[in-house]
């Protein structure tokens, strides 16, 4: 039988400092970790989850491309639908990569 261990929101925060810090940058890295921290209490509201998956984290950090205003309205958008947010995120790795969404080089 598995073990299962509980991660509390200090852990997990920390946990995510450094990729936030990469994402936003180190003096928005704060309030971004807060926003967060944000996103598990509506998380845990409307799914039941503790935390969204570290999936929907990074997809937050993808869309707000280094922005904390872009990352405030992604992180709404997460909570809202988490499959829209997945699209966008998607769409702007595969930019990132000279990919279309289609997944053919440009």
């Amino acid at each position: 039988m598995e073990e299962f261990v509980a991660v509390g929101r200090a852990a997990r925060r920390a946990e995510r400092t450094a990729r936030v810090e990469e994402a936003i940058g180190k003096g928005a890295a704060p309030a971004a970790l807060d926003l967060l921290e944000l996103v598990e209490f509506a998380w845990h509201d409307c799914y039941g989850d503790t935390t969204p998956s570290e999936n929907v984290v990074e997809d937050i950090l993808t869309c707000a491309q280094g922005d904390l205003a872009r990352m405030i309205r992604f992180a709404r958008l997460a909570v809202e639908d988490w499959r829209d947010l997945r699209m966008t995120a998607d769409e702007i790795r595969s930019a990132e990569n000279g990919r279309g969404t289609d997944g053919l080089a440009r």
